[in-house]
């Protein structure tokens, strides 16, 4: 990356399947779904009746009652996040310049759960056109602007940085983190928490996407309901949850000792100004992104040891996807193990960006590739190496992930091994 460089020094994250990073990892790397029929409401009337949502509780991750009280579900699951990330790095916040210190939180739809539940209150259930706010909640404000949930973090973690939210639809965890590593990068801060959150299991998401048939229907078997590159795929599953991470510029980092996962070594985004919805079928849009990432990495595409895909499991993605790692990493993408951890944990729209940045951090600690679950019968349109069903021990030093978001929103992100140094202890063991 152009500037200072930039590490991922601590990792936390929110996820179906099992609260916590040691938990989220051992999910996607089992191959086990953790998606199922929604249990936040009833969802019998839809088409699509299935998620993957988080057992969270609140109160056993730190938050007080007024916290709890206040903050919306999408809001709790950053700070939860964030928290961790900060333990992980092992960086003492308080002894830390706070005006060195920002914030960057992604999230596509913000605090959906609360705004629609006030929603229902004060309109007396949809009855009354002439609202009576009188029956809203105080914190009604909050929800409504979504730089609440960058104020809550900010707060949590006492930065006094640059602190800003990033809404670039299913791109925002991507963008969000490159926002971020782009500040360290250029002087403006020497920390970045950075990630997303999203918790959009509500009915007027779920309606929304059931009136484009963007979901699956396949209720009766939601553990395999999401299918991305298999051909008998019928759409994606709407997932819940939230990923953060300490981000430091490396000597900040050596001078502390800290433990590091990766370097963010480059960034792009790109849009593809054609349709709200819509992906051409060609992927030159997403190419696009992914070779400007490359170069901002000084990296070749021969060089990309693993793919982590967008994988939505939506025809128009997963062929635009295809065709987009072809047209970038020519003969190498036949050679690149490409995977999709929607698979197993749904699709969470602004945060699962997020979500993907911590499941290749710890694939290149581990050396580990996960799975695409679910995927029995490639499309022959889809015709790479999707690492069907079944983890692969690999050597990974360059990890290349991609994400399209409704609007258009193209976006790639580079993650390397970190460097070694005299003053380096290395990555975790």
């Amino acid at each position: 990356m152009t500037g200072r460089s930039v590490l991922i020094t601590g990792v936390g994250t929110v996820a179906p399947g099992g609260i916590g990073t040691k938990q989220f990892w051992k999910l996607i790397t089992s191959g086990a779904t953790a998606t199922r029929r929604i249990g936040l409401f009833d969802a019998s009337r839809f088409r699509s009746q299935i998620a993957a949502e988080c057992d969270f509780d609140p109160a056993a991750h730190g938050l007080g009652p007024q916290e709890i009280r206040r903050m919306d579900r999408a809001a709790q699951f950053a700070v939860a996040a964030a928290r961790e990330a900060v333990r992980d790095s092992g960086l003492e916040f308080a002894a830390t310049e706070p005006t060195t210190i920002g914030v960057t939180v992604g999230s596509a739809v913000g605090c959906t759960m609360s705004l629609e539940q006030e929603y229902v209150v004060v309109s007396d259930g949809g009855r009354k056109w002439h609202v009576d706010n009188a029956y809203g909640v105080p914190h009604l404000y909050d929800y409504i602007v979504p730089s609440s949930l960058a104020v809550e973090t900010a707060w949590a973690v006492q930065a006094e940085g640059p602190v800003s939210v990033i809404s670039t639809g299913c791109t925002s965890g991507l963008d969000s983190v490159g926002h971020a590593a782009r500040l360290i990068a250029e002087g403006s801060a020497e920390v970045m928490i950075a990630g997303a959150t999203e918790a959009p299991i509500s009915p007027i998401t779920v309606a929304c996407f059931d009136a484009i048939k963007a979901t699956s229907p396949d209720n009766d078997d939601p553990e395999h309901a999401s299918r991305p590159f298999d051909l008998r795929r019928n759409g994606f599953v709407l997932g819940e949850g939230a990923a953060f991470f300490v981000l430091e510029e490396l000597e900040h980092a050596r001078r502390r000792g800290a433990r590091c996962y990766a370097e963010i070594a480059g960034f792009a985004s790109r849009s593809n100004a054609f349709h709200m919805t819509g992906l051409r079928p060609d992927g030159r849009e997403l190419s696009a992104a992914i070779d400007a990432a490359l170069s901002h990495a000084g990296v070749s595409a021969e060089d990309v040891d693993y793919v982590n895909a967008h994988g939505s499991g939506t025809r128009q993605n997963d062929r635009h996807e295809t065709a987009a790692i072809k047209r970038s990493l020519r003969e190498h993408a036949y050679r690149t193990p490409v995977s999709s951890i929607k698979s197993m944990i749904g699709h969470s729209l602004g945060a699962i960006g997020s979500i993907e940045i911590a499941a290749c951090a710890l694939a290149i600690r581990d050396g580990v590739v996960p799975p695409t679950a679910n995927l029995w019968e490639p499309d022959p349109e889809c015709d790479l190496d999707y690492v069907p069903r079944e983890a692969r021990e690999r050597p990974l030093e360059t990890v290349l992930s991609v994400g399209s978001g409704f609007g258009g929103f193209q976006s790639a992100i580079v993650l390397t091994r970190p460097r070694r140094g005299e003053s380096w202890r290395g990555e975790r063991p």
